[in-house]
């Protein structure tokens, strides 16, 4: 039997836009555990309501009287608490080598991908937190989100460079795990579903593997993604 688990998850102006990758790489994880969950809309600004976590990010999982935080730390959690469960890494060196993939994500892809959705980020936002994501986002880019829109057509081209080791895997395997999804696969489609929960159009050509990955990935788990509501488009 599983604790009662509970998910704060971020948010935007509506509670069921759901948009952080890190967020989503938790719930597939769960999805993948096959492990019920309560998620909660978290907003930015709300620390205090996540304050026994002892910090104030999300992925937040609650879980009887713990609180956990970091997606890949609550990864760990969920695979070694439920070892009867289909398993998230597969062995200790597919553990080691989702390790790696999570910080390739965290380090290269997830700043590549921010450059294109920062403007359409802050466009869902619920009004309390568009000035701290703006202060905040507009410090760590060291330009304005006008500069940064500007840079549109620049940055995707730098995206899709990013992803050629991600584009070649895919030629050759189904999933970034394999012949099955798992957590390296949750983590790398975390931040495409950012983006197409956030922004209109496509981040790949339809003749990318990548794009027919995203697609199996927006199906997997009962088609949990898919089914994720999406931005209004302007």
């Amino acid at each position: 039997m599983s604790a009662n688990l509970r998910l704060f998850d971020l948010a935007g102006a509506d509670d069921n836009l759901r948009f952080s990758p890190n967020c989503w790489r938790t719930r597939l994880a769960l999805a993948h555990k096959g492990l019920p969950v309560e998620t909660v809309a978290w907003r930015f600004t709300e620390k205090e309501v996540i304050a026994k976590s002892g910090q104030g990010k999300v992925p937040v999982l609650v879980a009887g009287d713990q609180w956990l935080y970091e997606s890949w730390d609550i990864a760990e959690y969920l695979e070694d608490t439920y070892p009867d469960r289909p398993s998230l890494f597969g062995c200790s060196q597919g553990r080691a080598a989702a390790r790696f993939v999570n910080q390739w994500a965290n380090e290269v892809l997830h700043p590549a991908m921010a450059r294109l959705l920062l403007p359409d980020i802050h466009a869902a936002l619920h009004e309390k937190d568009k000035d701290y994501f703006r202060t905040t986002r507009e410090a760590a880019f060291g330009r304005s989100f006008s500069a940064i829109a500007a840079e549109r057509d620049e940055a995707l081209a730098a995206l899709r460079r990013t992803l050629a080791p991600l584009r070649t895997t895919l030629g050759a395997q189904p999933f970034v795990a394999g012949a099955a999804p798992a957590y390296a696969d949750h983590v790398v489609f975390g931040a495409f579903q950012w983006a197409h929960v956030i922004t209109p159009g496509s981040l790949t050509v339809a003749d990318d593997p990548i794009s027919a990955w995203v697609e199996r990935m927006l199906d997997a788990y009962g088609g949990l993604a898919r089914a994720a509501q999406r931005m209004a488009r302007r």
